[in-house]
């Protein structure tokens, strides 16, 4: 097990951990949860050894295999499917002591190399690294591409792939799901759920550690306090323990009132009907996390826009997508992404985006965003639009070298809100409500955390009063209990609201449809997230077919036999070749079937065990075919010497 008794850990200056405690079990999937900066990563580096305990003691098995995703980008034009092998440690041990034994000439230990490598799984390896690797969202056509050809968030995948590839007793995963679209992050789920060892994870995402965890770890004010039980258990029970602790919410009381003042004036008006119906989901989910929310690093709100133009935008025939490079030869078309969208955004609106990665998504609101232009078609804005955009990457609308302060000087200059003033300190004022305090509004933006460089974006995003939000993937710097707060604020919300996010609870908290973006084309989606879920899992089972088709296409075809003319007498011996001849075209048709079947089984998600036995059986049904063709080749020759 692995025990921390007292540790206090410290990072330069700032201790993390003052004499905390803890234990951890073998075998238990445990849930890492604190605030940005209370030292999730630190401990983590205290478990790998590339920190060490400042005081106290720690302790965890010394034979413990321990595999965690590298965080450095790959740069190598090694091919994704011998990346990922090479993440098995063991294996890669195994076959160098092969290549020192054959290079020794010493029998007996070439022996004993061979049987080491076969028992480090050489025979199913390539198989196993595949698997994992369509699971995270690969296709077939680009298991042997170059990793320096994809780009940075599929690197990523490839190493987080890496990491499930190595043989484990303790693995290490901090934010995986922050590159993976919600297909993958389901298969990553179901592959944790298997994993044997002991499981630490930090993630801010509540619906995926709910799904594999059963102990929460939760690191606050420089303490460990143990919770039996997932995230959602955890947050149920801390709750109870501040609501003992505390007998007024008087903040969170306050945006109560207001959001029911809200529901009751304008819960009958047509024309408000959606809005208050979404202050009545903000007002759930207020009552429920009110003593959670106590403790997060800020709240906020989006004030009410000036003007809500209705409809909001229209596109018409909008094809999306990137003009060629500069470079390009002259003639080169651009690279159409999403195909005649046609549809209409209206005032009060909020739309959950959907889609596996590379579909379209970020290019259809890029596009909406005005960061693309239309490469075909139209896209036709309302009086008045004022549009609120969250990008992916922050640093796509963040300056590295200028600091918060900069940032919001340049925002009040280029389009000051009527009746807000620009004044340095009425901005430094500002930034202090969004926790940019002091001279943090002076520090340059690349030096900053994601989660501040996520709040730096959500406040210039305020301080616009936008009435049409387009947010990328807003959640994946942000701790949990932010998390909760930009939810509580995008239901009060009274503009339009598109979404593109892998986080379910945000998904289900905030949107009240879905735009699905898939096969080039934008579409309604009819159904909540569970059915999207359910449709993930069809879409899986339908490519996997069209691999198993795709497979027994590619069978070698049956040769030609050449029969003897019709007068040439057939001896007896003639037949019985003949008949054996058939029988091994028989059989390696039989044997060609089963190794597409068992391809094609290798391709979905598995138990590592099931992996191993299917992989055992395809190397078995490979050289049973070569052996087969090698005795058809022998008779087809025998045959065609006797006729």
């Amino acid at each position: 097990m692995i025990v921390l008794k007292g540790v206090t850990l410290r990072r330069g200056a700032k201790v993390l951990l003052d004499a905390a405690s803890a234990v951890v079990n073998p075998g238990e999937k445990v849930g890492l949860v604190g605030r940005n900066g209370a030292g999730k990563s630190s401990l983590f580096a205290l478990i790998n050894g590339a920190l060490h305990e400042d005081g106290g003691e720690f302790a965890m098995p010394p034979g413990w295999r321990i595999a965690q995703v590298a965080q450095e980008m790959p740069e190598t034009a090694q091919c994704a499917t011998d990346f990922v092998v090479a993440g098995d440690s063991a294996l890669a041990a195994a076959q160098a002591e092969v290549a020192a034994a054959e290079a020794s000439g010493d029998g007996e230990r070439m022996a004993h190399a061979y049987m080491v490598l076969h028992d480090a799984g050489s025979h199913d390896a390539e198989a196993r690294a595949q698997a994992l690797i369509l699971g995270l969202g690969f296709k077939t056509t680009e298991l042997d591409k170059p990793v320096n050809s994809f780009s940075g968030g599929w690197r990523m995948r490839l190493q987080l792939a890496r990491a499930l590839m190595c043989p484990s007793d303790l693995l290490l995963l901090d934010e995986p799901t922050n590159h993976l679209d919600l297909d993958a992050l389901v298969w990553l789920e179901a592959w944790l759920k298997r994993y044997a060892g002991t499981l630490l994870v930090i993630s801010h995402d509540r619906e995926f550690l709910d799904a594999i965890t059963n102990v929460t770890l939760h690191i606050d004010n420089g303490q460990l306090t143990r919770y039996g039980g997932n995230y959602s258990t955890f947050e149920e029970t801390r709750a109870q323990q501040i609501e003992l602790q505390q007998s007024a919410y008087a903040k969170q009381q306050e945006r109560i009132a207001h959001l029911q003042k809200f529901i009751d004036r304008f819960k009958a008006k047509a024309t408000k009907a959606k809005q208050a119906q979404s202050r009545v989901k903000a007002l759930e989910r207020m009552e429920k996390l009110a003593p959670v929310l106590t403790s997060a690093e800020f709240t906020f709100e989006f004030k009410e826009p000036a003007n809500l133009p209705n409809p909001m935008l229209v596109l018409r025939d909008t094809d999306c997508g990137y003009p060629p490079p500069e470079d390009a030869p002259p003639g080169t078309p651009p690279t159409v992404i999403v195909r005649k969208a046609t549809r209409t955004v209206n005032a009060g609106q909020r739309i959950g985006i959907l889609g596996a990665n590379g579909q379209g998504k970020s290019t259809l609101v890029k596009t909406i965003a005005r960061v693309l232009a239309p490469l075909d078609g139209t896209v036709t804005e309302g009086k008045g639009l004022q549009i609120g955009y969250f990008a992916q990457q922050e640093l796509d609308v963040l300056r590295p070298q200028d600091n918060p302060l900069e940032h919001m000087v340049r925002l009040a200059k280029e389009n000051l809100p009527e009746g807000e003033s620009g004044r340095e300190q009425d901005l430094r004022n500002y930034l202090g409500s969004f926790n940019f305090t002091g001279d943090m509004v002076k520090q340059p933006v690349g030096t900053m955390s994601g989660g501040e460089k996520a709040r730096l974006v959500l406040a210039m995003l305020v301080w616009q009063r936008p009435n049409l939000l387009l947010l990328d993937e807003p959640t994946n710097h942000l701790d949990l209990t932010t998390r909760e707060a930009l939810a509580v604020a995008l239901n009060e919300f009274e503009g339009t609201l598109m979404l593109v996010s892998h986080d379910r609870a945000l998904l289900r908290s905030v949107c009240d449809e879905f735009w699905l973006v898939s096969r080039g084309g934008v579409a309604p989606f009819d159904g909540d997230l569970d059915d999207y879920q359910a449709y993930l899992l069809e879409e899986a089972r339908r490519a996997r077919e069209e691999l198993k088709v795709s497979l027994k296409e590619e069978k070698v075809a049956t040769p030609v036999v050449v029969l003897p003319p019709a007068n040439k007498k057939i001896t007896p011996q003639m037949k019985a070749m003949k008949r054996d001849l058939a029988k091994a075209e028989q059989r390696m048709a039989e044997l060609e079937a089963r190794r597409a079947d068992l391809e094609a089984r290798l391709s979905m998600p598995l138990p590592p065990q099931e992996i191993g036995e299917l992989g055992l059986e395809l190397q078995a049904v490979n050289d049973a075919l070569a052996e087969c063709e090698e005795a058809w080749l022998l008779l087809s020759e025998q045959i065609e010497a006797e006729s």
